[in-house]
Order: C-alpha cells, then structure tokens, then sequence
C-alpha cells in the first residue's frame, strides 16, 4: 500500500531517477492525467478519462502508469481560495487513499488553486471553441497541475 501523506520533496527521493511522473485533475466527470518526461522537467497533457466507477478509473490508471514507467502521481487538491478544505478535498483524498490499496505507487497532493480558472482562460485567448476547450481542459489542467510540481523542484 503506498503513501499519501509525503511530501513532494520526500516523495522525489522514494523513486528511481528513470521513473516519471503523472499529474491528475480529479473532478467528478472526467480525470486529467499529463505525464513529466524522463528528465522530469516537462508535463505534457495525454488524456482525459471519462469517470465510470472507482474501479475502472483505477484500472486505466494503473495501465496508463504501467505503460508510461510512472514513479509517482500528482493529484491536484482542490483547496478553497482562504486555504480550507472542503467537501472536493475530502473526494479526492478518499479516492487516494483506495487507490493506494491497489498499488504501490506513492500520491503526493498539490495545491491546484486556480489551475482549471488559468488553463481556461489561456485556451480562451487561443481563441478555442467552448467545444474544444471542454475537450482538453481537464487534461491541460493536469499538466499545468504536474508542471508546477516540477518546477518547484528546480
């Protein structure tokens, strides 16, 4: 059973320098998921998957891990602007806390303030369709969540 209470720092000395990370952006439809490369300095957005039950979305994430040599998961913490948690906070630490019992893969929480606001408002000035900015903004807030870990490590 895996960790969810390390922090970033502790959590980067548990791995082996050629695993890689994988960002999350849990909402109640659908995961973000955005992957660092080997050298951990950029996250790049791969997919959004539809919510069905715990159990499948642990599988794909659990494939998607196998597949991509993932060392350690990223899951954004939907904190409250005055810092507080709240009932989203509590879902994404429950969802954590079942998906360690399914693997050995250590969770480490971020802080994801605003980073669904960012990335809209980004795609917004790309000039994206309403259509397309539903399609890729969970994946993208996934990255922007990952990217913000990695940077905080340099």
């Amino acid at each position: 059973m895996a960790s969810t209470d390390l922090t970033l720092p502790q959590a980067i000395t548990s791995i082996t320098p050629d695993k890689r990370l994988i960002g999350l952006d849990l909402g109640s439809k659908t995961i973000g998921v955005a992957t660092s490369d080997r050298t951990r300095m950029i996250a790049t957005p791969i997919e959004t998957i539809a919510r069905k039950k715990f159990t499948q979305d642990a599988q794909r994430l659990l494939t998607i891990a196998q597949a991509e040599n993932i060392g350690l998961i990223i899951l954004g913490l939907p904190v409250n602007m005055d810092g507080t948690e709240g009932p989203r906070c509590q879902s994404t630490r429950s969802f954590a806390r079942n998906f360690a019992r399914l693997s050995s893969i250590p969770v480490v929480f971020w802080d994801e303030r605003l980073s669904t606001a960012a990335v809209e408002r980004m795609l917004i000035q790309a000039d994206a369709s309403r259509a397309k900015r539903d399609e890729v903004i969970d994946k993208l807030a996934a990255a922007w969540i990952l990217q913000a870990a990695l940077d905080s490590l340099r």
